[in-house]
C-alpha cells in the first residue's frame, strides 16, 4: 500500500524550508538529517519537506528515496503536533539502504531533534 503525504502536510515554499533549517533543531543520522521546528499557534499542519539532492544519485535513486521517506513520514503525521515543521535531508548514502532502515533513522532523528528542542511530540 502506498501512503501519500496529504497536500496540507507538504512544505512548498522555500521560506518554510529556510525557517525550519535555520531556526529549528537538527539531528543527524548516518543516512539523513532531520530538522524540526515548532511553529506559531496559527500554523496548521504538521508540515513536512524533503530535500533529496543530486548527490544522492540518479533521478531513479532520488525518487525511490523520496518515496520511501514520504511513505515513512505519512505514517508518523498523527504523532506530530499541528504546529510542527519538519525538513528531512537525504544524504548520498540513503540510496543504498532499505526503506525500513530509512524509517528507523527517521524515527530516531525525529525523537532526538524533539528532545533537543525540548518539545513534546
Amino acid at each position: 500500500m502506498l501512503a501519500v503525504l496529504p497536500a496540507r502536510n507538504r512544505m512548498r515554499r522555500s521560506r518554510e524550508f529556510d525557517a525550519t533549517v535555520k531556526h529549528g533543531m537538527r539531528a543527524a543520522q548516518p543516512d539523513l538529517v532531520v530538522h524540526v521546528r515548532r511553529g506559531d499557534e496559527d500554523d496548521i499542519g504538521p508540515r513536512v519537506g524533503l530535500i533529496v539532492a543530486k548527490s544522492v544519485g540518479s533521478a531513479v535513486d532520488r525518487h525511490r528515496v523520496a518515496r520511501c521517506l514520504r511513505h515513512a513520514v505519512a505514517g508518523m503525521l498523527t504523532d506530530l503536533d499541528q504546529r510542527d515543521q519538519v525538513v528531512i535531508r537525504a544524504l548520498p548514502s540513503s540510496r543504498q539502504v532499505s526503506s525500513a532502515w530509512l524509517e528507523q533513522e527517521l524515527r530516531r532523528g525525529l525523537r532526538r531533534a524533539f528532545e533537543r528542542a525540548g518539545t513534546n511530540r
